[in-house]
């Protein structure tokens, strides 16, 4: 089944395979960094961390040279690259969402008692402007860049073909959010050291947005003629904020409340089917 007219999606697509590979790769390398007990920012936890993390690239893009035929990879490699795909409108939306996001959860601290996040990372690129593009880089790298190439550069469309936009996207983020499991037990991991797993913060500040977004993610991807570069710019500028802004505690759950709301706006607008109140069509 297409998910956009015009749009095609490969019956060849093997998305559970793809979500084996790819948490196989990353989890055979970040265990060891695990039981090592090893930082994650020292030599060698640095090196296995980025290496684990190209598990979803690599099992996408081995999929697609021993699975797929040529025009599935032109395809592909087409929908990263293509920025025309996007539109003013959705660069807007991919650009001023996330902060937004943020920003009331800020705000809605703010109104129930919660302090100012301490901004600490904003105040440091500020008073040295050129490490801004260091920062942006390292952020794009260690996450949206590689990871997009395999969650909505080729999970996705395999998923739509089989379910509705909105179930695929559960599906998708929950796969998501497991394949970070082992960062958590990662001695000087960020995410585990801002959401200590079992915690309050780690299930409605982590897991909740991560699985909901997936869904915003697919609303953006289908309304842009299925461009992975949409994927990877919202998941740069998700993360870029989240950094930023130096959000935390309270205010992270406060964030995922406004997610979670802007989720059931999108669905009961455009419809669980494909996020774009068009009727799901047959392949061609």
């Amino acid at each position: 089944m297409s998910i956009r007219a015009g749009a095609r999606c490969s019956s060849r697509s093997r998305p559970w395979l793809f979500f084996a590979l790819a948490l196989g790769w990353s989890w055979l390398l970040w265990m060891p960094a695990v039981l090592s007990g090893e930082s994650q920012l020292a030599f060698p936890g640095i090196l296995l961390y980025a290496i684990g993390g190209l598990g979803p690239p690599l099992a996408a893009i081995f999929l697609l040279y021993r699975v797929h035929p040529p025009e599935d990879r032109r395809d592909f490699w087409r929908r990263v690259v293509d920025a025309w795909r996007i539109g003013p409108t959705w660069y807007a939306v991919i650009l001023l969402l996330p902060l937004t996001l943020n920003a009331l959860g800020i705000l809605t601290g703010l109104l129930l008692g919660v302090p100012l996040p301490s901004f600490d990372r904003t105040a440091e690129l500020l008073a040295s402007p050129s490490s801004i593009v260091p920062f942006a880089l390292v952020v794009l790298l260690f996450g949206p860049l590689p990871e997009e190439l395999g969650w909505r550069g080729y999970a996705l469309d395999g998923l739509q073909e089989r379910q509705s936009a909105l179930t695929a996207s559960l599906l998708l983020g929950a796969v998501w959010a497991l394949w970070h499991w082992p960062q958590f037990f990662m001695e000087g991991s960020y995410i585990g050291e801002a959401f200590p797993i079992g915690s309050v913060v780690f299930w409605a500040g982590w897991v909740l947005p991560t699985v909901a977004y997936s869904i915003v993610y697919t609303w953006i991807y289908n309304h842009t003629e299925r461009s992975i570069l949409s994927a990877i710019l919202l998941h740069f500028m998700v993360n870029f904020w989240g950094e930023l802004l130096t959000v935390r505690g309270e205010i992270v759950i406060y964030r995922s409340i406004w997610i979670v709301v802007l989720v059931i706006f999108i669905v009961l607008m455009w419809g669980p089917g494909t996020l774009t109140r068009q009727l799901r069509q047959a392949m061609t």
